[in-house]
């Protein structure tokens, strides 16, 4: 082989490990890209999943204040409806015990 031609063997050897070596760094480059980008993402939707639960709480927590708020309404008008039963009785249980007093 003459010199000329060992020189351009020698070049092109040359430009080959340098075009491998830009591509190894692109390589690495891509790869690092893409592992950022993953972990942002994967940090979004961390967020989005964290807020979407503290929604379906506070609604959670609405939902059973309201049913808390209907049951105590409730209960006070049923309590309201036994006094006003008992008050009813409490004359003639008034008269009963009165009239069992004066008979003995």
């Amino acid at each position: 082989m003459s010199l000329e031609a060992i020189e351009k063997v020698s070049q092109v050897e040359a430009e080959m490990r340098d075009g491998l070596a830009a591509a190894e760094a692109q390589a690495k480059q891509l790869l690092a890209s893409a592992e950022k980008e993953g972990q942002a993402l994967l940090q979004r939707t961390r967020e989005e999943a964290a807020e979407a639960g503290r929604t379906l709480l506070r609604q959670a927590e609405e939902r059973a204040a309201a049913a808390a708020a209907k049951t105590a309404r409730a209960a006070e008008e049923d309590a309201a409806a036994l006094r006003k039963a008992a008050e009813k009785r409490l004359e003639a249980a008034a008269e009963f015990i009165v009239g069992r007093v004066v008979k003995h």
